[in-house]
């Protein structure tokens, strides 16, 4: 398979967190990209992509048989994990999506999350509660990644199952901003904390007059968050 495809820099990401070798199930796959770049660099031997919706699906076929690999990537019309099926794939991603919904497709398919090896998951919203449903229903996050791509922020987290080792909790901080990204000073993380500290200081000069219990109670909010951003960009600075 001689062809290639290009993928934006947040999917190659994602791709780049995949196990060689290993069968993927892609929910949310839009027009199929994932899938059909990982086989035609001969990283997965097959996949199952997966949408609710008629219409990301259909091309999704498309871009499919455009290269050929329709006998390796089957597509299917499902809400989240409802129709995979147990051992059907090691690694699962899902990604492109707001923390809630995915947080909803993953405790409705609880039945299979034994079934695989890896989940590659990449939230576009509620991001630190995203962080602490993963924590709290026994998932081991491995690995994380942020990407800045067309003024857009994007994390991405690597996860498991096995929690046979001792593992620290995560600090609310941690939970926030990410433990890997802290520990390793990454640069974009860097560039999304000044950003965050920027929106929360406009927040709080314009609430400064603002009097009223929801007033106080929202300035309160926002200081700790400040302090937590404050606390993350002095990663930086040791």
């Amino acid at each position: 398979m001689g062809a290639s495809v290009q993928i934006s820099r947040r999917l190659c990401a994602i791709a780049d967190m995949v196990t060689e070798g290993n069968r993927l199930v892609d929910v949310g796959c839009d027009h199929g990209y994932l899938p059909v770049y990982l086989k035609l660099q001969g990283r997965i031997p097959g996949a199952i992509a997966t949408d609710v919706a008629e219409g990301p699906l259909s091309r999704a076929r498309a871009h499919i048989e455009q290269y050929g690999l329709g006998s390796y990537i089957e597509t299917r019309r499902c809400d989240g994990l409802a129709d995979i099926g147990h051992g059907e794939g090691d690694t699962l991603v899902i990604a492109g999506m707001g923390g809630p919904l995915m947080e909803r497709i993953l405790a409705d398919g609880r039945s299979v999350w034994e079934d695989f090896q890896e989940m590659i998951l990449q939230p576009q919203s509620d991001i630190p509660h995203f962080r602490h449903f993963l924590l709290e229903n026994g998932f081991r996050i491995t690995e994380e990644e942020i990407i800045l791509e067309d003024g857009k922020f994007y994390p991405i987290l690597k996860v498991d199952r096995k929690t046979e080792e001792q593992i620290l909790p995560w600090s609310i901080q941690e939970e926030m901003f990410g433990r890997f990204l802290l520990e390793k000073r990454h640069p974009v993380l860097k560039k999304y904390l000044k950003r965050e500290l920027r929106i929360h200081e406009e927040i709080l000069e314009r609430l400064k007059e603002a009097t009223g219990e929801s007033a106080v109670k929202r300035k309160k909010e926002i200081e700790e968050e400040r302090q937590l951003i404050l606390a993350a960009l002095n990663h930086y600075e040791s």
